[in-house]
């Protein structure tokens, strides 16, 4: 059987009505949200009614298994606070139509909380061993819920976790999440590598007083501190550096965050990624150096919270290779090999068994937003390089 591009599209469409929001296509379905655990429950009768055994375990990590030992495929379904209709989605909906029409054994997964609403990549990261089950309870996200928390809201669907021993290989289809096939116009990218990722909170305490009768000269304003922090570490990383080099500060919590308070309180979050571990390392560096700095010519307190992060990935070259194959018969000479600025589970994966990826282009580079898209040829385009990617591998 061949797979089946209408059926493959209606259940894209139908996934993005869980937590469908915004303008366009967009999408609020974040981990452990309403909307999020409908949609699992959804994706768990598609298995079904495909063949394969649903399992959702402790953290809410959904598998479709196939019998015996088996090529594993799939994504994510969480997205981001306001996300698009396709990240993590399209590796879900199309390892389902390869599941459903391929005569090789394969098995698929929707991971829980790539998108970081409690860490980095963290169902993953968590069935992979990256991180225990213990220390996952123990995260918060920026309201204060506890990851331990969040996850009895499935604990009633929630089995044992799945055996990684099960399964041969991983193959993580996804937008690209950037502008290189688009600007292009090419219609597959054959990932190479993923970047390594850190991500850390920061605190500056200073002292909340009146907006009106505290002199700026006797000011401990936190996110002044903040704002020198944001533009001094631009300059001081100005050498070190390279264009893939990528740094956000995503998150920012004020307290008391009012008009007529000097801000006591800055909470933020600095998030950095490169292919390099040792420029990562020396970024941290950097970070620490200035924010102490800053810190101590404000007369202001500085805190440092737990370091998350993954190291970067290469991908499996005989996974990459058969991917490279089935592009050029799919869309030749319009396809190419490269890297993945973006974090995904497959980096986690990587670490117990063989990984690659592939990519569709997103139109004008656009994600992590309502406007997320992609031509629903290119989309069908990355499905039957999927499917006869998994049929060569075997």
């Amino acid at each position: 059987m061949a797979v089946n591009a209408e059926r493959f599209l209606a259940d894209l469409h139908k996934l993005r009505q869980f937590g469908a929001a915004g303008v366009g296509k967009g999408v609020v379905r974040p981990a452990y949200s309403k909307a999020d655990i409908e949609a699992r429950a959804w994706l768990s009768d598609k298995m079904a009614e495909a063949g394969l055994t649903s399992r959702m375990d402790p953290v809410g990590n959904l598998f479709g298994l196939a019998e015996g030992r088996s090529i594993l495929l799939g994504s994510h379904s969480d997205s981001q606070p306001e996300g698009g209709w396709l990240d993590g989605a399209l590796g879900v909906i199309g390892a389902l139509e390869v599941a459903r029409s391929s005569d090789r054994p394969v098995s698929v997964v929707s991971f829980q909380d790539e998108e970081g609403r409690f860490g980095v990549t963290t169902g993953s990261a968590i069935w992979a061993g990256q991180v225990s089950l213990e220390e996952a309870d123990r995260l918060t996200d920026h309201t204060g819920v506890a990851f331990g928390e969040a996850r009895q809201a499935v604990s009633h669907l929630a089995g044992d976790f799945v055996d990684p021993t099960s399964f041969s290989g991983f193959i993580e289809m996804h937008i690209e999440q950037g502008p290189t096939l688009d600007t292009a116009e090419e219609q597959i990218g054959v990932v190479t590598d993923i970047v390594g990722i850190r991500d850390m909170r920061i605190t500056f305490n200073g002292r909340q007083n009146h907006a009106g009768t505290t002199p700026m000269h006797l000011r401990r304003d936190a996110f002044q501190a903040l704002a020198a922090f944001s533009a001094e570490i631009e300059t001081r990383f100005r050498n070190l550096v390279t264009p893939r080099t990528v740094w956000t500060i995503g998150h920012v919590s004020l307290h008391p965050n009012a008009s007529s308070i000097v801000t006591g309180r800055a909470v933020f979050s600095m998030q950095w990624r490169d292919g390099d571990s040792d420029r990562l390392a020396r970024m941290e560096e950097i970070i620490r150096l200035t924010a102490q700095e800053i810190a101590a010519s404000r007369g202001l307190t500085v805190e440092f919270g737990k370091m998350l992060g993954l190291e970067p990935v290469a991908m499996d070259r005989r996974l990459a290779n058969a991917l490279a194959t089935s592009a050029e018969k799919v869309s030749p000479g319009r396809w190419r090999r490269m890297p993945s600025g973006a974090l995904h589970d497959a980096t986690n994966v990587a670490r117990i068994m063989p990984v690659s990826m592939l990519f569709v282009p997103s139109i004008g580079g656009i994600s992590h937003a309502f406007d997320e898209d992609t031509d629903e040829a290119d989309l069908v385009a990355g499905l039957h390089v999927l499917e006869d990617a998994v049929s060569a591998i075997g």
